[in-house]
């Protein structure tokens, strides 16, 4: 397996004293390619930071356009009131892809891809950019979806706010493979193996107050898989 300090060539973040793993360090990526394809796969994030020295973790939205990674929620949320202050915080996202399943207790685990991330969060003031943003998020959530529906006005504009945080101190931690065992055990009759986890889009659910006749459209359309 790579070690982890080779994967910093090119155009990959620098290991720092905040991620750089010393507990299993074989796992930890810190080329873009990987960071960028497990944020890519997600939708919800957790943002650690702090208010009067009492640490907090919100789990919200995000999506990545480029080397940033944004949220948004109401201008009256304490949380977002705080970040605007371009306060120090903590980004994190996660993939459960299966459970490992050991011959002994002990070595029972996980099969797993995250990111975490670290900097300064950055408010987004622009309207315009903040409208592109919007649009990136619905688009991230379903492809085609921002063409079907009506656009942020100027009064839900200014009730949003928009963060960012730049990408720059950031690494992805994966494992993937079997269990490992104590080699004694391996004799054991215990079942082990992975048993694989995957999310599934189901059928949609049109809301009670939808006018008849209104066919699914298109971009929901894309996102069920049978």
């Amino acid at each position: 397996m790579t070690d982890a300090t080779t994967q910093t060539k090119g155009n990959g973040f620098e290991p720092t004293e905040r991620t750089r793993l010393r507990r299993s360090p074989a796992r930890g990526r810190y080329d873009r390619d990987t960071v960028y394809a497990i944020l890519d796969a997600g939708l919800v994030c957790h943002v650690g930071y702090a208010i009067d020295g009492q640490p907090f973790v919100t789990t919200t939205a995000y999506w990545r356009d480029g080397d940033r990674v944004y949220w948004h929620g109401s201008a009256a949320s304490r949380m977002l009131k705080q970040q605007s202050e371009r306060v120090p915080v903590c980004f994190t996202v996660a993939h459960l892809d299966g459970l490992v399943l050991a011959r002994s207790a002990f070595h029972h685990s996980v099969n797993y891809r995250s990111v975490t991330a670290y900097g300064l969060s950055e408010p987004i003031e622009d309207e315009d950019e903040k409208r592109r943003q919007l649009r990136l998020f619905l688009e991230r959530i379903a492809p085609g979806r921002s063409a079907e529906v009506r656009e942020p006005n100027r009064r839900e504009l200014r009730l949003t706010t928009l963060m960012s945080l730049p990408l720059t101190e950031a690494v992805a931690k994966v494992r993937t493979g079997p269990p490992v065992d104590d080699e004694a055990d391996y004799a054991l009759p215990v079942w082990a193996g992975v048993l694989p986890l995957a999310r599934t889009a189901l059928s949609p659910l049109p809301d009670e107050r939808l006018p008849a006749g209104v066919p699914v459209p298109e971009a929901i359309r894309r996102l069920r898989v049978d």
